[in-house]
C-alpha cells in the first residue's frame, strides 16, 4: 500500500472521523457545526480534522473569521481504488467460472451424459422397423 492509503485508511479506522466524514457529506461546514452534530469537543474535532487534511480526506477554505471544511476527493479516490481492486478480482473470477460454465461441450463430454448421436446417422425415426416385411 502507498503512503496515502496508509494515511487514509489510518484516519477512518476512528469512529469519530468517520462520523465527521458522514456530516461532511452534506456539504462544507463550521468545526462549530462539526462540534455541534459530533457530540464531541471543538478541540477533538479540530484535532480530527487535523488527521483528515493530513490523509487528504478533508480540504479546507477560510470564509472570513471562519473556516469550512469539506470531503477531499483525492484521499477518497485512493481509498476507493484499493477497494475496487478486490471487487474487480471477485469480477473476474466470476467471469472465468461463468465462460467456463457456459463453454459448449458437447454432452457426450459432460460426466454423466449420453453420447450424442452422430450428426451423419440417420435419424431412429427414419430407420425402417426390422419387423416390417420388405418384399
Amino acid at each position: 500500500m502507498t503512503n496515502s492509503l496508509d494515511l487514509a485508511l489510518s484516519a477512518l479506522h476512528d469512529p469519530t472521523r468517520r462520523r465527521v466524514l458522514e456530516l461532511l457529506k452534506g456539504g462544507e461546514r463550521s468545526v462549530r457545526e462539526l462540534t455541534d452534530e459530533a457530540d464531541v469537543t471543538q478541540s477533538a474535532v479540530s484535532q480530527h480534522l487535523k488527521v483528515l487534511r493530513e490523509a487528504e480526506l478533508v480540504a479546507v477554505r477560510p470564509e472570513g473569521t471562519r473556516r469550512l471544511y469539506r470531503i477531499d476527493t483525492r484521499g477518497l479516490t485512493g481509498v476507493r481504488a484499493w477497494v475496487d481492486s478486490f471487487w474487480d478480482d471477485a469480477l473476474d473470477a466470476f467471469v472465468r467460472h461463468a465462460d467456463a460454465a457456459a463453454d459448449p461441450v458437447e454432452p457426450a463430454r459432460r460426466v454423466g451424459t449420453p453420447p450424442a448421436a452422430d450428426a451423419a446417422a440417420p435419424d431412429i425415426a427414419d430407420a425402417a422397423d426390422p419387423r416390417e416385411d420388405r418384399s
